[in-house]
């Protein structure tokens, strides 16, 4: 395979078009991200890196709290105009026919219509440039009952999830394996006892 090579750039995809939602669920703010993404198991952490012009920014700059909602692919729309316009002209929420609901750890909203959320607190964050990167302990993660098993396993692919990838939001699609399904042993077939006679 021949590969062109070009500058360094942020070609990394498909990511997941989070909505994070800030402020309170009386003043509730959203705004779309693709920076996303879990940085640590234990003590479970993730970030979002925000660029400081978003009307978003100074919310989660000072509370150090904000949610990341996991949107289904029927919400394309809404994820779309949330990256697109700015809570300073228009109550994205309204627009998007979001609702705010309350999280159990944070004062920031979840997004009822989001089956996924992840409640998180800022314990440090870093200007890199073009953004500010907020690293974050998960504090919770509310879940859509409809997604849980009858044993109460979490069944994500029931979730519709939408993933990003340049430019362009997709459904995510057939599933092709599960970790580590590339190692696991095969189980062996035991012999058909032999009849006598």
């Amino acid at each position: 395979m021949k590969k062109e090579i070009w500058p360094g750039g942020a070609l990394l995809a498909p990511v997941p078009p989070a909505l994070v939602s800030c402020g309170s669920v009386e003043k509730p703010a959203v705004l779309t991200v693709g920076w996303t993404g879990i940085v640590n198991t234990r003590p479970p952490r993730t970030y979002v890196s925000v660029r400081p012009e978003r009307n978003s920014y100074p919310m989660i700059k000072e509370s150090g709290e904000f949610v990341i909602n996991l949107p289904p692919a029927r919400l394309a729309r809404a994820v779309d105009l949330c990256g697109c316009r700015s809570g300073r002209q228009v109550d994205k929420f309204s627009l998007a026919h979001l609702t705010a609901t309350p999280a159990s750890t944070v004062s920031a909203p979840l997004i009822a219509e989001c089956p996924v959320s992840l409640e998180c607190r800022v314990f440090q964050s870093i200007l890199l440039g073009s953004h500010e990167m907020f690293l974050a302990d998960i504090l919770a993660v509310q879940v859509d009952a409809a997604l849980l098993d009858d044993a109460g396993r979490l069944c994500l692919e029931r979730a519709d999830l939408l993933a990003y990838a340049h430019g362009g939001y997709f459904r995510l699609g057939e599933q092709l394996g599960s970790f580590g399904y590339s190692v696991r042993k095969k189980k062996k077939r035991r012999p058909l006892p032999h009849k006598k006679g």
